[in-house]
């Protein structure tokens, strides 16, 4: 069993490739003997956006802080916190932090 607080668990920069003002925290990794999913919490600051991009398996989201716009090949939809996202396997999306405050989210991943 792991028992944390997320504040407590390093705080990394997103470098990838169409992140912009992006930090991620593994919350829950296979270095705490998750086999099967992982646990990642983000933030974005206001302006900053995550890749607009497409993956294979799917994605569970909690918006914990702040307010997000999920841009989707379906359009953009508002998510404010207290909503979950689904997003399914190719689903190409993006969230955007387009306010003044720092948005925060928590992603679910399975293990690939």
């Amino acid at each position: 069993m792991k028992i944390a607080d997320f504040r407590n668990v390093e705080l990394r920069e997103v470098k990838d490739e169409g992140a912009q003002g992006v930090s991620i925290r593994w919350v829950i990794s296979k270095e705490d003997g998750a086999e099967k999913f992982y646990m990642r919490v983000f933030d974005v600051q206001p302006g900053g956006h995550t890749p607009y991009h497409k993956h294979p398996w799917e994605h569970e989201v909690f918006i914990l802080e702040g307010s997000a716009v999920v841009v989707s090949d379906k359009g953009r939809h508002n998510a404010d916190a207290g909503s979950v996202v689904f997003l399914l396997p190719e689903e190409q999306h993006q969230f955007r932090n387009e306010t003044d405050r720092l948005m925060r989210f928590i992603c679910l991943i399975p293990k690939t």
